[in-house]
C-alpha cells in the first residue's frame, strides 16, 4: 500500500483487437476515430496510449502502414503523450510480423511496445508467445530504443520478465500491466493481485487492467494498492456491471479521474510518466517567467 498523493498513471487502451462496431458503436476503429478519442481522453488525464490498428475492413492488423498515421496524429495532439504499440500474439505469432511496427521511424516511432511474457488462453482462442519470439521482440525493442510494456496474465510471466532483465534483454526501469479477469488465467480478486505483487520487484512500475466486467474492480485495486491503471474499450465495452449502458473511452477515463480524486491521487502528466520510465522528453520545458 502507499500513502495518498502519488500521481496515478492512466494507460488508455481505446481499440484493442476484439471489439467491433456490431458490439458497440463507440469503439474507435478508423484513424480519425482513434485520434478523436485520444484527444478527449488526454484532456481527461490519460498519459499512455496503447495503440492497436485496424485495416479498411475493421480487422486487427500488424501492418506498420496502419499504425503510422495513428502515432503521427497522437504526436500532433500532444508530443509528450507516451505512445505504446501492440506486438500481440493473439492473431499473429511470427516474430517478423509482430515486430514490423517497431521499425517505424521519426514521428511514427513508438515510445513503448507491448511484450506479453508468455502464452495464454482466452475463452475461445489462444495467444501464443514462444520464448524465442519473446526474446526476439525484447531484443528488437532494445535495439530500437523502445521500452517494453510488459504484460502478465499470471505471476509466472512476471518471473520470466525478471529473468529477461537478468539476461540483459530488458532494461530497467520496467513498466508492467497486470491483466486480471480472464477466465483462463487470473481472476480479478485481491489474492490474485497479491500473488503478482509478491514477485514484482519493488523498483518496477505496475498497473492493473481488468477484462470485461472485471475492469472496474481491477482499476479500484490498482488505485488503492498504490499501482496504476489501464482502462479502455479494448478490455470492456460496458460502463456498468449489469451491462445496461455501453461505455465510451472518455466515460471510462472520467470515472478513473473521479476515483483518483477520492483516493487523493492526482493524475500523472505525460512528462512525469516519461521521467519515471526513462523515456526522452519530446516537448521543450516551458521557460520560467
Amino acid at each position: 500500500m502507499t500513502s495518498g498523493g502519488e500521481p496515478l498513471i492512466v494507460n488508455l487502451a481505446p481499440t484493442g483487437m476484439v471489439p467491433t462496431k456490431d458490439m458497440t458503436p463507440h469503439v474507435p476503429v478508423s484513424t480519425g476515430e482513434i485520434l478523436e478519442d485520444v484527444a478527449r481522453c488526454a484532456e481527461l488525464g490519460a498519459s499512455i496510449i496503447h495503440v492497436h490498428a485496424r485495416d479498411e475492413a475493421g480487422a486487427p492488423t500488424h501492418r506498420a502502414e496502419y499504425f503510422a498515421p495513428i502515432i503521427e496524429g497522437i504526436r500532433k495532439i500532444d508530443p509528450e503523450l507516451v505512445v505504446c504499440v501492440t506486438c500481440s500474439g493473439r492473431f499473429v505469432s511470427e516474430l517478423e510480423k509482430r515486430a514490423e511496427v517497431l521499425d517505424l521511424d521519426r514521428a511514427a516511432k513508438a515510445d513503448m511496445a507491448s511484450l506479453t511474457l508468455g502464452s495464454n488462453n482466452f475463452t475461445a482462442q489462444a495467444s501464443v508467445s514462444h520464448p524465442e519470439v519473446i526474446k526476439g521482440l525484447a531484443q528488437r525493442m532494445k535495439e530500437r530504443g523502445i521500452r517494453p510494456e510488459l504484460e502478465a496474465f499470471e505471476p509466472g510471466m512476471v518471473s520470466y520478465g525478471n529473468y529477461l532483465v537478468g539476461k540483459g534483454l530488458i532494461e530497467e526501469p520496467c513498466y508492467m500491466n497486470i491483466l486480471l479477469g480472464n477466465v483462463a488465467t487470473s481472476p480479478a480478486a485481491i489474492p490474485s493481485l497479491a500473488a503478482f505483487l509478491a514477485v514484482i520487484p519493488n523498483r518496477w512500475t505496475w498497473a492493473v487492467a481488468g477484462i470485461g466486467r472485471s475492469q472496474l474492480d481491477a482499476n479500484l485495486m490498482g488505485i488503492s494498492a498504490g499501482g496504476h491503471v489501464r482502462v479502455g474499450l479494448e478490455d470492456n465495452v460496458w460502463f456498468d456491471r449489469e451491462r445496461t449502458e455501453l461505455a465510451t473511452n472518455a466515460m471510462l477515463v472520467e470515472r478513473i479521474r473521479r476515483m483518483a480524486e477520492v483516493a487523493d491521487r492526482p493524475l500523472a502528466s505525460p512528462r512525469l510518466v516519461r521521467e519515471r520510465l526513462g523515456l526522452p522528453l519530446r516537448a521543450p520545458t516551458p521557460s520560467a517567467a
